[in-house]
């Protein structure tokens, strides 16, 4: 099943970024894109939504410097654009990968793409492996591990139904019942032409 693989890959990323642990580290995929191109962008997928999830916490931080919040929020910004444009770049892998299969007349759309799936599988693996981490934290009390060991299970189940939805999906579409149709994101927040804000300072 295709999102056996997502899971794993998913594993990986996270796991290799708490090998260092901190969002300022470099960052290498260890799948070659001329050779695997879909567990290349499922790696870069996963590796920002990491990133990304510490950044969320940093931010938080209540004494965090004024200077330093607006900078992070910069980053975050930056960092939502790339995670938007890689759910779009699997997106776009699927559309090639399925651009020959015949979509039977009564085939019918889904409520969301194959890669929104997918990312919402991602940002599941993050929250495993964090609660995962709170459920056995040797520095909590046992009332703090029961509630996250609770927490988990529900986590875990959520991920199988996840993962089962998207595999489903992934066979309708690839024997015409179901046709993919991507409409592009439109983010008009970051767009100098489309912010009203960002018209006016070019002005």
């Amino acid at each position: 099943m295709f999102t056996d693989k997502a899971n794993r890959i998913f594993r990986e990323a996270i796991e290799n970024y708490h090998i260092i642990n901190t969002v300022d580290q470099a960052f290498e995929n260890k799948y070659d894109k001329n050779e695997d191109v879909i567990c290349h962008l499922l790696y870069r997928k996963c590796w920002i939504d990491t990133v990304q999830w510490h950044y969320e916490d940093i931010i938080r931080d209540p004494q965090i410097d004024p200077v330093a919040a607006l900078t992070l929020k910069r980053k975050i910004d930056a960092s939502n654009q790339d995670r938007t444009d890689m759910v779009e770049y699997i997106d776009s892998y699927f559309l090639d990968k399925y651009k020959d299969v015949q979509v039977k007349e009564n085939a019918t759309i889904n409520t969301e793409s194959p890669a929104w799936g997918i990312d919402r599988l991602s940002i599941l693996a993050l929250k495993v492996y964090h609660m995962h981490e709170e459920a056995t934290r040797e520095d909590a009390t046992q009332e703090h591990r029961d509630v996250c060991k609770t927490k988990l299970d529900v986590l875990l189940e959520q991920r199988a139904d996840l993962s089962t939805a998207i595999d489903t999906l992934l066979s309708d579409i690839a024997h015409g019942d179901k046709y993919m149709k991507v409409y592009k994101q439109m983010k008009m927040y970051n767009d100098d032409e489309l912010n009203p804000v960002l018209r006016n300072i070019k002005k």
